[in-house]
C-alpha cells in the first residue's frame, strides 16, 4: 500500500490507448480507493461508429454521456466510508470533448444542452492526470492491444483528440492538471516507472496545467 493520496477524487485521463485503464487496475491494488472504469465496451454504436462515422456518432455520444452520467451518479450518491478517494479513468466532460470532434454543428447544439443539464449535479475531480503519448506510439498500443474495431484509427483523429484535450485544460482555473508524458514508457512492465507515478501522485500541485515527462524523472 503506497502513501495516502491527498485527494479525494481523481481522475485519470487521455487519449485512445494510452493506458489510463491499466494504470487504474495498478493503483487500486496498491492504494485505498473506490475504482470507477468507464464501460466503453458496452456501448453497441461503437464498431459501426468507426465504419461510418456521420450515421453513428450521434448515438455513440449518446449512449457514451448517458452511461458515463448514469456510473458517476450512482458511485458519489454512494459514499464509501472505507475508501480514501475515488479514482476514475475518465472525466465526464470526454463526453463533450469528443461529442465537439464527431459531431455536425446541428447535432452538437442538441447534445450540448442535455450534456449542460446532466453535468451540473456532478463533482469535479480535485486532480487530472492526463497520461500522454504521441499518436504515432498510440497506434502502436492500439495495434498491440488488437480491437478489431480500432484498427481503422487514423493519426489525424488521435491528434485532433490530443488537441482538443489540451485546449480544454487551458480553461482550468481551479483544478491542478498534471500532464504526463509516457513517450518510451512502458509502466506495466518497469516498476520503477510506475513507482514514479504513485510518486507524482503524493504531490499536492497548485491549480493548472503541470507538465512531467516520465522518462526524464524515472531515469
Amino acid at each position: 500500500m503506497i502513501e495516502s493520496i491527498p485527494y479525494k477524487y481523481v481522475s485519470i485521463e487521455g487519449n485512445i490507448g494510452t493506458g489510463k485503464t491499466s494504470l487504474c487496475e495498478l493503483l487500486l491494488r496498491d492504494t485505498n480507493s473506490t475504482l470507477m472504469l468507464e464501460e466503453f465496451a458496452e456501448n453497441p454504436f461503437l464498431p459501426y461508429f468507426y465504419e461510418n462515422p456521420d450515421k453513428y456518432a450521434f448515438p455513440l455520444e449518446l449512449f457514451f454521456m448517458t452511461e458515463r452520467y448514469k456510473q458517476q451518479e450512482l458511485r458519489f450518491q454512494a459514499q464509501d466510508l472505507f475508501s480514501d478517494f475515488v479514482l476514475s479513468d475518465y472525466l465526464f466532460i470526454k463526453t463533450l470533448l469528443f461529442a465537439s470532434i464527431n459531431l455536425n454543428e446541428a447535432d452538437y447544439a442538441i447534445f450540448y444542452r442535455l450534456y449542460a443539464t446532466l453535468q451540473q449535479s456532478l463533482p469535479s475531480p480535485d486532480l487530472i492526470m492526463y497520461l500522454h503519448r504521441s499518436p504515432e506510439e498510440l497506434l502502436g498500443q492500439i495495434k498491440q492491444r488488437g480491437r478489431s474495431y480500432e484498427q481503422k484509427i487514423q493519426r489525424g483523429y488521435l491528434q485532433k483528440i490530443q488537441d482538443t484535450y489540451f485546449d480544454y485544460f487551458r480553461t482550468l482555473a481551479d483544478v491542478p492538471v498534471l500532464i504526463i508524458n509516457l513517450d518510451g514508457v512502458d509502466f506495466l512492465d518497469d516498476r520503477k516507472q510506475y513507482e514514479e507515478i504513485q510518486r507524482l501522485m503524493r504531490r499536492q500541485y497548485q491549480p493548472g496545467m503541470h507538465y512531467i515527462s516520465l522518462l526524464t524523472t524515472s531515469e
